[in-house]
């Protein structure tokens, strides 16, 4: 079963807005993603309130894995989600240009 271990990125861990989008993302694999921290029993990568549950913090690694046709790039999409600040504020319409 391929999995990877993740830094979580966002300054709030896993909570809301964070794992919104994980879930979301997660929903949209054609394979089943479980997430773990560390001495616990994996959840269901798809669900909001499984993945509340864990409490994951910033900075705390997690555990992702998936298995199927598809799993290495389900994971490796989600491991990038994970690992970014998904708390940061998005750049305002038109800066930069």
């Amino acid at each position: 079963m391929p999995q990877r271990t993740v830094v979580i990125g966002s300054r709030s861990g896993l909570h809301a807005r964070p794992a919104s989008l994980l879930v979301r993302a997660a929903a949209r694999q054609p394979v089943a993603v479980t997430i773990a921290r560390q001495g616990r029993p994996p959840v269901d990568a798809r669900s909001l309130l499984s993945v509340l549950a864990l409490g994951a913090a910033a900075g705390e690694p997690v555990v992702l894995a998936a298995e199927g046709e598809g799993a290495e790039a389900a994971i490796a999409e989600l491991a990038a989600l994970v690992a970014d600040d998904l708390d940061a504020p998005e750049p305002a319409a038109g800066a930069g240009e």
